[in-house]
């Protein structure tokens, strides 16, 4: 009987026990899989880029700035490359099914932003050939179940067209990978002028102004050198880089890292309760066995190592199954929700299973440890 099958035997002693334990261990780690994934993603705080600024109005993203900004804030120094950004939300199909393309100057965003999005020379001289043509996100592409050459049809909440229609009709020209895993692509790339002839209303206005600083520029320096060139001006502005705008616009409504903490954290506990409970009371009820073994010798050391390796034993099985179906999750639903099972998360979950198994098994096996052999004996 080696000490691995020893401790194997005694954690599945009583099959059910044992059983319910790893679900629930299963079950703290698929959340802990999921909420670590979504943090890791491009809907977490991870995502987004320092060295890209982003300026826009200072009175918020919904307020339009006059294009002709652009020819100042590319004349500031620092600035190596700059363009513009405009927004147009709509539906496909139902209301429910939200989509977004952002409208801009595609070889300008190709200097700025070509490698993070995966873009490519290909895919962005492929909307020249005609002004409504599109690329489209890998992620909303799967989703929507959309290929190249299709024709699709967006109904905009806000942006009318001329002849008070919102529907605008785009011919998919391309997909777009992403630069890596973490990457938001749910969203498609279309062409500015196609969108400002079109519509009816804020013509020659934009969004926001994206940029790359030059190499050695100050970033903190160049968004307080933007902004004070604006500051007196009919449009004021505030610049922020990507990240500190998607961190902003996800605390509108919720402090999404404070919430999954808590929610991890009291998943975590919980486990922590109901597994120390559980092993306090199996350890109990081989109180004889366990004095038997320290009269046979086995010392008390090895019985510490016993009782560590049950738990042990128990979190790896349910942790590791918890982690698979996270991934699997991850793997259906990530694109939609930039779900991001990366290395990280996973050695971080893994150094969480080390720690929660050593931390329920320390109180039952110092228990066991200490327990004297004629008490032991006592018991039967």
């Amino acid at each position: 009987m080696t000490f691995f099958r020893l401790a194997w035997r005694n954690a599945w002693r009583k099959p059910l026990r044992t059983l319910l334990l790893v679900v629930c261990v299963t079950v703290a780690f698929l959340i802990y899989g999921l909420t670590a994934s979504f943090l890791a993603g491009s809907q977490g705080a991870a995502g987004g880029s320092d060295d890209i600024l982003g300026v826009m109005s200072a009175a918020g993203r919904s307020t339009p700035m006059p294009q002709a900004m652009m020819a100042r804030i590319a004349s500031t120094p620092g600035v190596a490359t700059v363009t513009y950004t405009t927004r147009l939300r709509g539906f496909v199909g139902v209301e429910k099914n939200v989509v977004s393309l952002t409208a801009t100057d595609p070889a300008a965003l190709l200097a700025i932003n070509g490698r993070e999005l995966g873009l490519t020379a290909e895919l962005v001289g492929s909307l020249g050939a005609a002004r409504d043509r599109v690329l489209v996100g890998r992620a909303l592409a799967d989703a929507q179940g959309w290929t190249v050459g299709q024709h699709v049809a967006i109904t905009a909440f806000r942006m009318a067209r001329q002849d008070g229609g919102r529907d605008w009709r785009f011919e998919i020209a391309g997909i777009f990978e992403g630069g890596n895993a973490s990457t938001d692509t749910y969203f498609m790339i279309g062409r500015y002028d196609y969108i400002n002839t079109a519509r009816a209303r804020d013509k020659d206005t934009v969004d926001a102004f994206i940029l790359r600083p030059r190499d050695g520029v100050s970033t903190s320096e160049l968004v307080a050198r933007i902004d004070a060139a604006f500051a007196n001006s009919a449009s004021p502005t505030r610049t922020q880089s990507e990240k500190q705008f998607l961190e902003a616009f996800l605390r509108q409504y919720a402090d999404v890292g404070l919430i999954i903490d808590l929610v991890v954290g009291a998943s975590f506990t919980t486990l922590l309760l109901i597994v120390v409970n559980t092993m306090v009371f199996a350890i109990r009820e081989r109180t004889f066995e366990i004095g038997l073994l320290k009269t046979l010798g086995v010392s008390r050391r090895r019985i510490l190592s016993l009782v560590l390796g049950e738990t042990l034993l128990i979190f790896l099985v349910g942790g590791i199954l918890g982690l698979a179906l996270a991934r699997l999750g991850s793997g259906i639903a990530g694109p939609t929700l930039g779900l991001v099972l990366s290395l990280l998360v996973l050695a971080k979950a893994l150094a969480l299973i080390l720690g929660l198994g050593l931390a329920t098994g320390a109180l039952p096996a110092a228990n066991a440890m200490r327990t004297p052999v004629t008490a032991a004996f006592r018991t039967r």
